[in-house]
């Protein structure tokens, strides 16, 4: 050979290995969007139709107020996207290291926002709070330190520069997130910068939020682990399915002849104690469950009735009594609801305002022909209702005879056997109350409820 085109030989077999070696270092794209279907998305508490595919693009119609989730979390990581809003001073969000599960009393997760927000929702000049331009910020408990040009008010990093366009044209972000940190540029230049992030590894969230926007052109490159270790990750949504959409009853069953007290109002099911249905009044789940882990956000409206048949509940399930034998009984402001359990009222998880709190399962504990253990293992062990007004969350787990009940983060009622737990039954919200010649005649179940999504367990 030749000894040039042997050199030559040489030189184009280094290059073809030094391109093998980058071709397998270099992390690759992967579409984070077919243009068909959502496939790899998850809808968190959204309806069905909250987000579909058209023409290769995403359409979110922004309601209700909610999330749509990747099926798996990211840690470290460049996504480009683009994005437009139909709609003058349209809101929307691409979330960061984002909760499978929403936060407490609202629509949206914990984790870092990326702000996707139409020029027309702000004046020009006035950044006193937030920019129409790219803001990254923590949300619902997330933890951000801003960087770069940071809001005069609010945990937020602002851009440097004004680049987004108006509806309704299209913007590229790519956002790279990378051991805690988080850069976005808005179409072709970095603009806005957060730091110290937590969580640091979990989903990726679009948000829907009252005006349609478009989404296309998502695609992902990996890039590699910093270590995030079990406290720095988002937690999981994995086999949650939302039980509630947000905008109707679908998946529920109205009582026959209710006439329209159970309804839907600004997102959040709402009673008011009024049902006319002349049997069960509940509203009860379509599907039947068997082993789950159930978790509901309610609140009680208001207490208008005074109750003065409470009891003063001890540590074993058994009711105060006075110097006399008598039962000690007290008169609260009370509402009353609850969850029912596999079907059964009397395997009742209860809602209400009685000193004990809520979590108690009232019909097992007052239930003589149950074993003592038993009635103590259903007297919550602390109370942890928030306010009257305020959010709580359950989370109930049901497997085989046992139940557990954390509210608010506390344990009330842990691993409870209860030998007469039907096998298997459907999720009802209860309806309690009525009224007789304007007056109520017991605690009334003014309540609401959102975020209910359930897990069914082996």
């Amino acid at each position: 050979m030749h000894k040039h085109i042997y050199y030559l030989a040489i030189c184009l077999s280094i290059a073809g290995l030094a391109r093998a070696q980058d071709t397998q270092e270099a992390p690759s794209w992967k579409p984070l969007f077919n243009g068909h279907d959502l496939s790899g998305w998850q809808p968190i508490n959204v309806a069905a139709d909250t987000f579909t595919v058209r023409d290769g693009i995403i359409v979110s119609t922004g309601k209700p107020i909610g999330v749509m989730r990747t099926e798996r979390m990211y840690e470290n990581f460049i996504v480009e996207l683009e994005w437009r809003h139909m709609q003058p001073g349209g809101n929307a969000g691409f979330f960061v290291w984002g909760d499978g599960i929403p936060s407490l009393g609202i629509p949206f997760t914990r984790g870092i926002e990326v702000q996707i927000l139409d020029n027309a929702a702000k004046a020009p000049g006035k950044n006193d709070f937030y920019t129409t331009h790219g803001d990254i910020f923590p949300i619902h408990g997330a933890k951000m330190t801003p960087s770069g040009r940071t809001a005069p008010k609010g945990n937020r990093s602002f851009p440097t520069q004004d680049l987004s366009h108006s509806s309704p044209q299209w913007n590229h972000y790519r956002v790279v997130a990378n051991d805690g940190q988080v850069r976005l540029s808005v179409n072709g230049q970095e603009v806005t910068t957060g730091q110290d992030c937590w969580p640091r590894k979990g989903y990726l969230c679009l948000e829907s939020e009252g005006s349609e926007c478009h989404f296309r052109n998502l695609r992902i490159q990996e890039l590699p682990s910093t270590g995030a270790d079990a406290s720095q990750t988002a937690r999981s949504g994995d086999g949650y399915v939302p039980l509630f959409n947000g905008l109707n009853l679908d998946g529920w069953k109205i009582p026959a002849g209710d006439n329209g007290h159970w309804k839907v109002v600004n997102e959040v099911i709402d009673c008011d104690a009024l049902s006319e249905a002349p049997g069960e009044k509940s509203l009860e789940s379509e599907h039947e469950y068997t082993n789950f882990n159930l978790i509901v956000d309610w609140r009680i409206k208001e207490t208008p009735y005074i109750n003065h048949q409470v009891a003063q509940i001890l540590p074993d399930g058994s009711e105060a009594v006075d110097a006399e034998g008598k039962p000690i009984k007290l008169s609260v402001p009370d509402s009353d609801s609850g969850i029912f359990l596999r079907g059964s009222g009397k395997h009742q998880v209860n809602i209400w305002c009685w000193p004990i709190g809520s979590g108690e399962m009232y019909g097992i504990r007052r239930d003589q022909s149950m074993p003592s253990e038993v009635r103590a293992a259903v007297t919550p062990r602390v109370k942890a209702d928030n306010e009257i007004g305020k959010w709580n969350r359950f989370e109930i787990t049901v497997i085989g005879h046992e139940v557990t009940v954390v509210l608010n983060g506390q344990t009330v009622i842990e691993k409870a056997s209860i030998p007469s737990l039907p096998p298997k039954g459907s999720i009802f919200l209860q309806h309690h109350g009525s009224k007789k010649n304007g007056q109520w005649t017991g605690p009334p179940s003014l309540v609401q409820f959102r975020n209910i999504m359930i897990k069914e367990l082996p």
